[in-house]
């Protein structure tokens, strides 16, 4: 692959044709979950490659508006040329500040992709894959300052034990943190091949999949994305008019679950059921989706990705 000079879009350089940036997952699903009025106004806070975003423009009529938000420079790149777009480059935990400057207080429906988008793992500066040597960065805002690196380099024992338990399961994380700390000074942890090598005597089952677990805790702390999703709950409860849809698809457990809690409790805490107790808190969300919706075969076929991809829906009351 490589980028066409004109456009500055991923080529294949065999076909010179356009390569998707990304794969939008579950689409006609989150278009059924919308509910999508044609006069409605709906914001993408996961713009990405623009496919989730580009079905709803096609529900939407000539009132209709999107708002897209996406802190990943690359994004815009991907906007159509559509006077009902707005695109804001920012991150979605400042959603209502955005929209309260742009004149928007409330929407009909509120979308997000979480996690880490094809592009982004397949453009090998950037640091997210392991099948790649580039700097440890993992930004996908990279306005912002701290790398996966400076975690390597400054996070305590106890720091990054806590993050490789919590974030990424890893099976020995207490002492892939030991090692970490114990060798950061002598060797070298700055690129993906340095981290790797460094840390090959401590890998414990398949190598792959080992590493994969590492890097998305290294992801998850680099850019705040638990807390960032938090923030888009809680705001989203604020800003859609009643009867408007929040539709998030999530990508490992620990999202899936803030996002059930939310939407059952408006917590995110796991809360103990009790046949004779009644919980005292006004219900937010009316339930959409039971159980989160996931891909079918024939999806599973066209994209691998989507196996892990977990769709939850609620309106607001």
């Amino acid at each position: 692959m490589a980028k066409n000079k004109n456009t500055g879009k991923l080529v294949n350089l065999s076909t010179n044709q356009p390569v998707s940036y990304h794969i939008p997952v579950l689409l006609h699903e989150v278009v059924e979950g919308l509910h999508i009025k044609p006069g409605g106004i709906y914001v993408d806070v996961t713009f990405g490659g623009g496919g989730h975003s580009a079905a709803i423009l096609q529900q939407l009529g000539p009132c209709g508006r999107l708002v897209a938000f996406d802190q990943d420079a690359d994004a815009e790149r991907n906007l159509p040329e559509d006077e009902r777009v707005l695109f804001i480059p920012q991150n979605f935990r400042h959603l209502k500040r955005f929209l309260r400057l742009h004149g928007i207080s409330q929407v009909d429906g509120v979308l997000a992709d979480l996690g880490v988008s094809s592009h982004q793992f397949d453009e090998a500066e950037r640091g997210f894959s392991t099948r790649f040597n580039a700097d440890m960065d993992m930004r996908m805002d990279r306005r912002q300052q701290q790398t996966a690196f400076d975690i390597l380099q400054t996070y305590s024992e106890q720091q990054l034990h806590k993050l490789f338990e919590q974030y990424g399961e890893v099976t020995n994380a207490r002492t892939l943190a030991k090692t970490i700390v114990e060798v950061r000074n002598n060797v070298s942890l700055k690129t993906v091949d340095g981290f790797k090598n460094a840390l090959r005597p401590v890998v414990k089952g398949n190598p792959n999949r080992y590493f994969a677990q590492v890097f998305q805790a290294l992801r998850i702390e680099v850019n705040q994305e638990l807390e960032a999703l938090k923030e888009l709950l809680e705001q989203a409860k604020d800003i859609l008019k009643p009867g408007g849809r929040v539709a998030i698809i999530t990508f490992h457990s620990l999202e899936d679950r803030l996002v059930k809690n939310f939407f059952r409790d408006g917590s995110f805490e796991e809360k103990e059921e009790h046949p004779f107790m009644q919980h005292s808190a006004e219900k937010t969300f009316k339930i959409i989706t039971r159980k989160p919706v996931t891909a079918g075969e024939e999806e599973l076929k066209r994209n691998t990705r989507a196996r892990s991809a977990k769709l939850r829906v609620a309106e607001r009351i």
